[in-house]
């Protein structure tokens, strides 16, 4: 198995390490035909990007991109801050925007619903260290994720059940129905094996990721390979390893709308 693309990785614009550049450079030394620069979204008081600097992101993907000859994408891992599925990537700035990833993350400006039925919960029973959350809680963090796919363009859902335990099969075959992909995240351990495979088994197709924050990681995906020989899923159905790329929801939906 070789990794075509790495989509989420990040940058000095975010909680990364390396600059564009630097990262454009080891995905080229690594034999990848292309790379996201996706830096954690705006409702992210310590780590976010600002909206000012994007178009100075824009110019360095481009000029990267020119030298190296590396496609380069310069896309959002936005954060879910709804249950209504609510990111803070809005369509006020798709325009500036290439992929448009989302996950959950601790510590960002959820709103208030988001705040005391998810955030609160979810760090409660990881700090508890509680072997199942409870079945309201599963519940509610469900309905997000799939309000997220079912009400936003999401092309890549990251690290699903990192700190947000949610029936991930549910998810996946909202992701599914609406062609968004699942990660398999090369950074972290997010699913057990046994969730592994009843995501695979509900048709949807993944995406491998590094999700690097250090210029040496990106295109590592020697945690999610060592996942794959546990767990019997489909390669075919892993749409940026072998040479595949995979065909993204956001840009079809921009296309679409004229954009």
């Amino acid at each position: 198995m070789r990794l075509t693309a790495d989509y989420h990785t990040h940058t000095v614009f975010s909680h990364g390490k390396g600059t564009i550049y630097e990262n454009v450079k080891a995905a080229s030394d690594a034999g990848l035909k292309e790379i996201g620069i996706t830096d954690h979204g705006f409702s992210h008081p310590a780590f976010g990007l600002t909206k000012r600097k994007i178009p100075k992101m824009r110019a360095l993907c481009s000029a990267a991109e020119k030298e190296l000859g590396v496609k380069t994408y310069l896309g959002i891992e936005s954060n879910i801050i709804g249950i209504d599925g609510k990111t803070d990537l809005t369509e006020k700035t798709y325009d500036q925007f290439d992929l448009f990833l989302a996950g959950f993350h601790k510590f960002v400006l959820f709103r208030p619903s988001a705040f005391f039925k998810v955030f609160t919960p979810n760090m409660i029973t990881a700090y508890l260290k509680k072997d199942k959350p409870s079945a309201s809680l599963i519940k509610t963090n469900t309905e997000m994720f799939i309000n997220v796919i079912k009400t936003r363009p999401v092309d890549v859902i990251t690290h699903l059940n990192f700190f947000c335990f949610a029936d991930a099969a549910e998810v996946a075959k909202a992701a599914a129905d609406y062609g968004t992909y699942i990660e398999l995240s090369s950074k972290k351990t997010h699913l057990t094996d046994e969730e592994v495979y009843a995501v695979a088994k509900t048709g949807v197709r993944f995406l491998i990721d590094s999700d690097a924050h250090t210029t040496d990681r990106v295109g590592d995906i020697a945690l999610a390979e060592r996942l794959l020989n546990r767990v019997d899923i489909d390669e075919s159905r892993i749409d940026n390893i072998d040479g595949r790329l995979p065909k993204f929801r956001f840009a079809a939906f921009k296309g679409a709308a004229g954009r």
